[in-house]
């Protein structure tokens, strides 16, 4: 999905070209009543539906560096981000709205990248670009993202739903896109598998709607800021503790090879985030069907705890065997 005509820069194409040259870009949707050109879009939404919105922030040289990354990844991972919100209530997307800051020093090429990347992860989706807004920017790339989606009322999954005694499980493997940074910020070249885990995230859509469908995950939430700050998030609202054993934290043979020689990375493996994996509490006797659906899906489900009373706290089994208690945190953009 490529914009056939090329231009050099953004003063030639001007705001209301730009605007009208990635209008030319979206497919139409049936449920779009009123999309890009007007003061603003409307659209229709399942019956019997809530409607899902969650929105993002990504600010160059806070969430990522053009240095670093192609802006096709970068458009894909825009989107990506907060499909994965809509994954983590179980609900289905359906519509986006982008807003950027365009430094003037960025090429036309590099525009129309993002574009086809943002827009290729929608249409993966099958979600529909229906407006946003466009301007200057004096220094950074600033990209701003609204996602909406919608869910059954009887099916939506929140954090608060979590029941003492419940199994912790978590999809795909941890820990990739943290060592991917972590290697990036010493100027170090992250293998590819490392790199598309960090640059190009998938938002576990399908495991989100089915673990809804099904009933079978009573709390639920996407891995955006590491493993022990976002089950901090569900034990707090929920009002209970837990135990994680650090043995059962499904990781990629990368990871294993890196702690292997750097055990004191372990830290960034449970504290990085933007894995963007779902984390799910679940009643220990709906195993095998998390089983059967791991099969379905071709992804990993791993259980690495269980949910205890809230005077317990947040224990961890280390990789050595020893136990002990730690702080449910991890990246914070006001302590970082």
């Amino acid at each position: 999905m490529s914009e056939s005509t090329p231009f050099k820069s953004l003063a030639e194409l001007g705001e209301f070209g730009l605007i009208d040259r990635i209008k030319r870009q979206v497919l139409q949707s049936p449920d779009v009543v009123c999309g890009i050109g007007d003061d603003c879009a409307a659209v229709t939404l399942p019956e019997d539906k809530l409607l899902l919105t969650s929105k993002d922030l990504l600010i160059e040289d806070v969430h990522f560096r053009r240095c670093w990354t192609d802006m096709y990844s970068l458009g894909r991972k825009s989107a990506a981000v907060n499909l994965s919100d809509i994954a983590a209530m179980g609900g289905t997307p359906h519509h986006f709205y982008l807003g950027v800051g365009l430094p003037t020093d960025l090429a036309g090429i590099e525009l129309d990248n993002f574009c086809r990347g943002f827009l290729d992860e929608a249409l993966a989706a099958q979600t529909t670009l229906c407006g946003g807004d466009t301007c200057r920017s004096n220094h950074s790339l600033l990209i701003s993202v609204t996602v909406q989606g919608s869910v059954s009322a009887t099916q939506m999954i929140r954090r608060d739903g979590a029941q003492e005694g419940e199994a912790l499980y978590v999809s795909g493997t941890l820990g990739d896109s943290a060592l991917a940074l972590a290697l990036l910020k010493k100027g170090e070249t992250p293998s590819d598998y490392l790199s598309q885990r960090h640059h190009r995230p998938t938002p576990r859509l399908a495991l989100g709607r089915a673990l809804a469908e099904q009933g079978l995950a009573s709390s639920m939430i996407d891995i955006s800021d590491g493993l022990l700050a976002d089950l901090g998030h569900i034990l707090k609202k929920s009002s209970l503790g837990a135990h994680i054993d650090q043995q059962q934290i499904p990781l990629s043979p990368e990871v294993r090879a890196h702690l292997q020689q750097h055990p004191e990375d372990e830290t960034t493996i449970l504290r990085g985030g933007e894995d963007y994996e779902l984390l799910f509490s679940a009643p220990p006797r709906r195993g095998d069907d998390l089983d059967q659906l791991s099969s379905q899906l071709n992804l990993p489900l791993t259980r690495i705890g269980t949910l205890l009373p809230a005077e317990k706290r947040l224990n961890i089994v280390q990789l050595n065997g020893s136990e002990h208690q730690v702080c449910a945190e991890g990246f914070n953009h006001f302590k970082s």
